[in-house]
């Protein structure tokens, strides 16, 4: 049933239930108290598929599912869209002088990942246990109002109070790079200045954390025959991104399509 606010998607004569639309509009943020965005946007997004799939149809294109990661395989109607435009788009080769401008526009942008020499203090919990979870936020409180940001104290007080076993050597993890920690741990850690302590404890799936950064190391500029693949990879996804933009252009332009509108949002 259409509204005024929120009309029916129609695609060639197929329509998107505005079930569909409502479900898919979960997964497109949109600023607190405008929903209409995030419908729009989910309305956009699936006037496209239903696009891409009319085309693949129309081709006769045979769905033959890939497998994405062990026992994870892809529903037929994406195995359609990317068998499509894997014989659409054909974007024109990265050249060396492309690679090359790219590489000269900014060489500092390509570096080796950082590295962050950290100390932590562990109060371990379990967190789907909400008491067990508030007293080890607590304790964890409690700890950092102890701690003047010195790192020979910040050492004594993980030896005595972390339930990790890096208490062993004063809380110090050592060297560690982008992914070599649980995401909220890297998150925190990346906002700290060197020698800061985190004003808050940290949660993950251990406990809550203490998290001390006690030197970074800035990756290295990386020369241009190592950055070399990184760069031309980013530019062929480019190239093939701009090439799929214009082919769903090319069917949209041809189609009868009323309730969305292509153009971004």
């Amino acid at each position: 049933m259409s509204t005024t606010l929120f009309p029916d998607v129609v695609v060639n004569g197929e329509t998107i239930p505005s079930a569909a639309i409502a479900a898919e509009a979960q997964n497109h943020p949109a600023p607190s108290g405008k929903p209409g965005i995030a419908w729009r946007k989910a309305a956009q997004a699936l006037a496209i598929r239903a696009l891409l799939l009319q085309e693949a149809r129309r081709r006769g294109i045979p769905a033959e599912v890939e497998e994405l990661a062990p026992g994870r395989f892809e529903t037929e109607d994406e195995a359609l869209i990317r068998a499509l435009l894997d014989e659409a788009v054909s974007p024109a080769p990265v050249t060396e002088a492309a690679i090359r401008r790219e590489w000269e526009k900014g060489p500092e942008r390509f570096r080796s990942p950082p590295l962050w020499e950290v100390s932590h203090i562990l109060c371990a919990c379990d967190p789907r246990d909400a008491a067990a979870s508030r007293a080890a936020e607590t304790r964890a409180a409690a700890l950092i109002a102890r701690l003047d940001g010195e790192a020979r104290d910040f050492a004594a007080l993980a030896a005595r109070e972390s339930d990790c076993g890096s208490k062993d050597s004063g809380g110090n993890l050592g060297q560690l790079g982008p992914g070599d920690t649980l995401p909220e741990f890297e998150a925190a850690l990346r906002r700290l200045d060197e020698g800061a302590v985190t004003a808050q404890p940290v949660l993950t799936r251990h406990g809550w954390h203490i998290i001390r950064l006690n030197a970074r190391a800035p990756g290295a500029v990386l020369p241009f025959e190592t950055a070399r693949p990184r760069i031309a990879q980013a530019l062929e996804k480019a190239a093939w991104a701009r090439g799929a933009g214009d082919f769903v252009e090319t069917l949209a332009a041809r189609a009868d399509i009323t309730g969305a509108e292509l153009a971004p949002i």
